[in-house]
């Protein structure tokens, strides 16, 4: 059989049964752990290559025959294959520094398209140990609860593999002044997930694996976060020679029972430094009519959200100094807290501090994609809310168009990147875009009700305000930590002449020291009624921003207010008693 590559290489071409043989392989390893969408994609990809049509995989035949898209799907504008494909590489080659280091059968996903390369290992080739690669960053593993005897017999071409994944990540990460050494210690928080452990028997096991593997992919979702499998973090505490991993901030687990068509899941959340339990859920459900599918992909969904999403239970601070509590007291922890914090109140004096941490984390880390679209808010308040302008340093919307850009461009399928982005090409005026970009993040991770809530906004002052109240009161639901958006769902129902329900959204806006929550208090109570308070929210606005209306209706433009709600907002300020002035229309 005719050899391929270099003669150190020691590759052959395989047998279609010895293909599908490595196939089963990595489709049954725990070391591959990938949603069943990734496992669909490298099954269509290798079997149609067996087919012989190689040359006919393409995003469209993969969209439409893996992920179920319709036949108009555009290819320039939908980025699901790509961002699939860069998953599913990064998956491959995790495998084969683990699991796979001695499969006969390798098959891998050349970047610059979608075929599969398949080779067969040379058995004349002696195994050589090599030097454990650090793991590929943001690759939850799946839970495994037997124990592994792990080979460290390499063959030759790990070598190079292991050589050239370490110089590629110190290239990228700058290892020789990190300050944090190891690599479960980056910037985002890291979280181990351990399986979810079965009380009732054979009846629940089916359940308990279920649910801990999607809990897996429903959390990698979440880009604040790094998490680990248990046999992850096994690994990495062999490779450091049997120590605790370093920089876990927190443990996930949790049990199920099954009794009498009922299903009781219980989830907790420990401190991985003392172990203290810091939140717990019960989830139950009725086992008749649902298939196990929909159960466990519902409840992972939840306790996902409830854990990770912005202001759950990970990132809820109840101010910037109680933040410094918190038991993943890191630095780059600590910025991740305060912007949530910040976003919650907006206030002045806590922008600046919050922008220079950020600075100082994206500084250190700048391939960190999150801290990029975190700091790209806080580059557009400088502007939109006008809060701490830099003078001599380019515009506020320039600075925050770079940072979400390279957010983006660094982790395309990050959604906080990509709402960051959404956000300032909103304010930019180009709201059509903003829009576009709001959908594809909301459908990257429907959990994320930061993402929801934030759509929702730019959909109501792009003029459909009766959905974007609705999204935005999903999110509320879903989400009871959003306080910020309260005053946005005022907004909205203002703008639907719902007086009622916007005096009851404003009053549980906690965003006193914002400015915008008293124009827009301003003009509910005034139409409400309600003159006091009105006149209350006029004085505080003008105080905090006296030259505001001086050109209101470049405020108005600049928020992609339609001319009717233009109309509205201008004689409801006129109402409260504003200086509106003679305005353009």
């Amino acid at each position: 059989m005719q050899e391929t590559g270099s003669p150190g290489d020691h590759w052959q071409h395989p047998e279609p049964q010895e293909v599908r043989g490595e196939l089963a392989r990595i489709l049954t390893s725990p070391d591959f752990s990938v949603p069943e969408r990734l496992r669909g994609f490298l099954t269509f990809v290798v079997e149609e290559f067996l087919a012989g049509r190689g040359d006919r995989i393409k995003a469209y035949s993969i969209a439409t025959h893996v992920f179920g898209r319709a036949q108009d799907f555009d290819v320039q504008n939908d980025p699901v294959v790509r961002i699939e494909a860069g998953r599913l590489r990064r998956a491959l080659e995790r495998y084969y520094l683990t699991g796979g280091r001695t499969d006969p059968v390798v098959i891998d996903i050349p970047k610059g398209g979608y075929a599969p390369e398949i080779r067969r290992r040379d058995r004349g080739a002696e195994p050589t140990p090599v030097v454990p690669a650090e793991p590929i960053p943001e690759l939850p593993a799946v839970h495994h609860t037997q124990d592994r005897t792990w080979n460290y017999g390499f063959r030759i071409v790990a070598i190079a593999m292991g050589a050239v994944l370490l110089l590629a990540i110190a290239l990228r990460w700058g290892l020789a002044e990190r300050s944090w050494p190891t690599e479960t210690a980056g910037p985002e928080v890291t979280l181990v997930v351990t399986p979810f452990v079965n009380l009732s028997g054979q009846g629940g096991e089916i359940y308990s694996a279920g649910i801990s593997e999607e809990l897996l992919s429903q959390l990698a979702r979440f880009r604040e976060l790094k998490v680990l499998g248990r046999d992850t973090a096994r690994l990495i505490q062999q490779e450091q020679g049997g120590q605790q991993p370093s920089g876990v901030q927190y443990l996930l687990g949790g049990s199920v029972r099954t009794a009498d068509h009922r299903l009781r899941v219980t989830s907790r959340l420990l401190s991985g430094r003392t172990g203290e339990i810091l939140w717990s859920q019960i989830y139950e459900r009725d086992l008749r009519g649902a298939g196990n599918f929909e159960i466990e992909s519902d409840i992972a969904a939840k306790v996902a959200a409830a854990v990770a999403q912005p202001y759950g239970a990970i990132f809820t601070p109840v101010s910037r100094d109680s933040a410094a509590q918190a038991p993943g007291n890191t630095d780059s922890y600590l910025c991740v807290l305060r912007f949530y914090h910040y976003r919650r109140v907006l206030d002045r004096d806590e922008h600046r501090p919050t922008r220079d941490c950020l600075e100082r984390l994206t500084e250190g880390h700048p391939s960190y994609s999150t801290g990029w679209a975190m700091l790209a808010y806080l580059y557009l308040d400088e502007d939109r809310y006008d809060l701490n302008r830099r003078t001599q340093a380019p515009s506020g919307f320039l600075r925050a168009r770079e940072a979400a850009e390279r957010a983006v461009a660094l982790d395309p399928s990050n959604v906080r990147g990509l709402q960051a982005l959404m956000t300032v090409l909103f304010f930019s005026r180009q709201p059509e875009a903003a829009l576009e970009i709001g959908e594809k993040a909301l459908a990257l991770n429907p959990n994320d009700t930061e993402v929801l809530a934030e759509l929702g906004s730019r959909v109501a002052q792009a003029g459909d305000w009766k959905r974007g109240a609705t999204m935005i009161d999903e999110a509320l639901a879903r989400n009871p930590n959003l306080a910020g958006y309260h005053g946005l769902a005022a907004l909205a129902y203002y703008m639907l002449g719902d007086d009622a329900r916007a005096v009851e959204s404003i009053r549980r806006a906690d965003q006193k020291r914002f400015s915008l929550y008293h124009l827009v208090a301003a003009l509910i109570f005034s139409r409400a009624g309600l003159e006091q308070e009105a006149r209350g929210s006029v004085v505080a606005f003008l105080k905090m921003r006296p030259l505001f209306f001086h050109d209101f209706d470049a405020e108005l433009a600049m928020r992609n207010f339609n001319a009717k709600d233009r109309l509205v907002l201008i004689e409801g300020a006129r109402r409260a008693g504003f200086p509106v002035g003679t305005l353009s229309r």
